[in-house]
């Protein structure tokens, strides 16, 4: 995916962060890679990397002063010169100017000049990320068409931990070459993937859960990025990491809060598949303190879950694809094409506890796609990183061929 860069313009905008220092081994990067690289920096970012350093690394002049005899006649030219403006880092200062479409240096003329892609690469701190200011500058900026890559979490500049880290470079040249350069069959596709167990709480302490462990819905999220797909993760409290590099992932806990994800972000979601097991069942009445072991029995009265599928089958419009998953241990065909038709879904991947190399917490699975129109595709027992490939090789050859 090295080549997927090579040639392209890309002008990469510097704020003032601590996390400029990333946007070091970004450019390096993004040049390693074969692009043509031009560096604006704002008059802050100059606090903490040299033009020398990014200039050296580019092999072309550092851009700063918007009112230079150079600059300020091409910052229009600059707009249109590039295939993408990339800003990385940018600060909450200068989200906040953009987001309001002020022109106080030259960073910020070249965005309003730009007819190409923005991406945007925030840091800041935790508090400052989560500030209703910041989340409405970042709807605002998003309904100007600008791409706003997630924020990790891990220690911040204040010493303490939590969420508003930038990207790491790895991980912005994956989301450019996947959702801008890539020539992927599934490119300029939204997907939307579930993955993983939910927990429904009975107090503070104990919970109703299963034991997926999330491996085959991010196998297969991550299969939807690599054909280009710009990939949502759903994912439920799994205990192993996986790597979710490229993909957007909104983290769950319980059933509620995994079907109101999901119906946040079915509607603007080309594909969906559901591939989570989502508790059918919740306590009704969790408690507030730990119970205690005082009564020889307990009894918990359990309601429905709402049926993320169905609820998402109801929506479906006719040029979405929606996929669902049944794990069965009885009659299993009869109740997949049951669910099939049931949920509205296009797709239905069965597994069956009675395949000794399928179910939960394993490395391997085997499946059945079954589809509305009747077709069956039986796939014997593989990795699951390669059983994602087959799915997704199903969904492209029947929707997107």
């Amino acid at each position: 995916m090295i080549h997927m860069l090579k040639g392209k313009k890309i002008i990469l905008g510097i704020t003032g962060s601590i996390a400029a220092y990333k946007s070091v081994y970004l450019l390096r990067q993004l040049v390693r890679a074969g692009a043509e690289v031009q560096v604006i920096l704002t008059p802050a970012a100059k606090d903490f990397v040299t033009e020398l350093t990014l200039s050296t690394l580019s092999r072309r002049p550092v851009l700063t002063d918007l009112f230079d005899e150079q600059s300020w006649s091409n910052h229009v030219m600059l707009g249109r010169w590039a295939d993408l403006l990339l800003i990385a880092p940018v600060s909450c200062n200068t989200l906040a100017k953009m987001a309001q479409g002020q022109c106080d240096n030259l960073l910020l003329a070249v965005w309003l000049s730009a007819t190409c892609p923005v991406v945007l690469a925030p840091a800041m701190d935790e508090d400052m990320w989560k500030h209703p200011a910041t989340k409405k500058n970042l709807q605002t900026l998003t309904g100007f068409g600008n791409r706003i890559l997630p924020v990790e979490a891990g220690e911040l500049a204040s010493g303490l931990t939590g969420e508003g880290r930038m990207a790491e470079p790895e991980t912005i040249t994956d989301f450019l070459e996947n959702q801008f350069f890539s020539s992927g069959p599934l490119k300029g596709k939204k997907a939307l993937v579930s993955a993983g167990p939910t927990y429904e709480a009975i107090d503070p302490v104990r919970f109703i859960g299963n034991r997926s462990s999330g491996k085959m819905g991010i196998s297969l999220a991550r299969e939807l990025h690599n054909r280009g797909a710009e990939v949502t993760l759903v994912l439920g409290p799994v205990t192993t990491s996986s790597d979710t590099t490229g993909l957007r992932v909104i983290k769950v806990e319980s059933a509620a809060e995994m079907f109101r994800a999901c119906m946040d972000e079915f509607s603007d979601s080309d594909i969906t598949v559901m591939a989570a097991a989502v508790a059918d069942y919740t306590p009704a009445a969790p408690v507030a303190e730990k119970i205690k072991k005082a009564d020889p029995s307990l009894q918990l009265d359990l309601v429905k879950t709402e049926d993320i599928l169905a609820a998402i089958g109801t929506r479906k419009k006719e040029n979405q694809v929606l996929v669902g998953f049944a794990l069965e241990t009885e009659n299993e065909e009869q109740h997949a094409r049951e669910k099939l038709q049931k949920k509205n879904a296009d797709m239905l991947v069965l597994n069956s506890l009675r395949d000794s190399g399928a179910g939960f917490g394993k490395d391997t699975n085997k499946v059945t796609i079954f589809t509305r129109d009747g077709q069956k595709w039986p796939f014997e027992t593989k990795q699951k990183e390669t059983v994602a490939a087959d799915i997704i090789d199903t969904i492209i050859r029947l929707y997107y061929a």
